[in-house]
């Protein structure tokens, strides 16, 4: 029979051994560094947004797969919003644009593509087959059209579709820029979002603006 030295030194290895497994895991801990940390951010009134820009060829090709949309010339941006208050969060990410710098001086505010014309234009680099059929409706899948459901499948779960962030929550997501095949923009460009809002108070918070890499 083990005596009591004997019971407690097994104990000891035990919570040694959980605790190495912890720390393997990367379970965050008080004041670890969190992914988000090293991205370009604006944060004011509690409110954090980050972005982080996929212009790598093969860092997007990794991420999306079949349905890169780095060949089109489309600069896929994930979008992170942290709510670190005790009130709910009200986001317009119709609103969100990629603002563009140029080295006049002169900048190019840019609308992001609908989830759905991304994976049509993903599915039909050239064009329709028919370009006298009619079009499908953006972001609708029908059946009739494989390929493009196919493509949505993909991005779907990874596109930025949020209206309200919870207390105390990080949502994330990607958004879709068309750059017309110049993806060195968005190292001169700068992410836009001006519409959130506390919910209770009905107060809009100022407007974020995430710049990237070298504007």
């Amino acid at each position: 029979m083990r005596n009591l030295a004997q019971i407690a030194s097994g104990l000891m290895l035990v919570v040694l051994a959980g605790q190495m497994v912890v720390a393997q895991s990367g379970t965050p801990a008080g004041g670890s560094r969190q992914p988000t940390d090293l991205l370009p951010r604006d944060q004011h009134e509690g409110m954090t947004i980050s972005a982080d820009s996929y212009s790598d060829p093969n860092r997007a090709r990794e991420k999306f797969g079949k349905a890169d949309p780095i060949p089109l010339g489309i600069l896929p941006v994930e979008v992170f919003l942290i709510n670190a208050t005790a009130q709910p969060m009200r986001i317009d990410v119709s609103t969100v644009q990629l603002e563009v710098h140029f080295e006049s001086g002169q900048h190019q505010d840019i609308d992001w593509l609908p989830v759905g014309e991304v994976a049509q234009r993903i599915a039909h680099p050239s064009g329709p087959s028919n370009p006298h059929a009619p079009r499908i409706p953006i972001g609708v899948e029908t059946g009739q059209d494989a390929k493009t459901d196919k493509m949505l499948e993909i991005l779907r779960p990874l596109a930025l579709n949020v209206s309200i962030i919870p207390p105390m929550a990080t949502l994330h997501g990607f958004l879709f820029f068309d750059l017309n095949h110049n993806l060195s923009l968005a190292e001169h460009a700068s992410l836009y979002v001006p519409n959130v809002t506390n919910v209770p108070e009905k107060k809009p918070l100022m407007f974020f603006e995430v710049v990237f890499g070298k504007s």
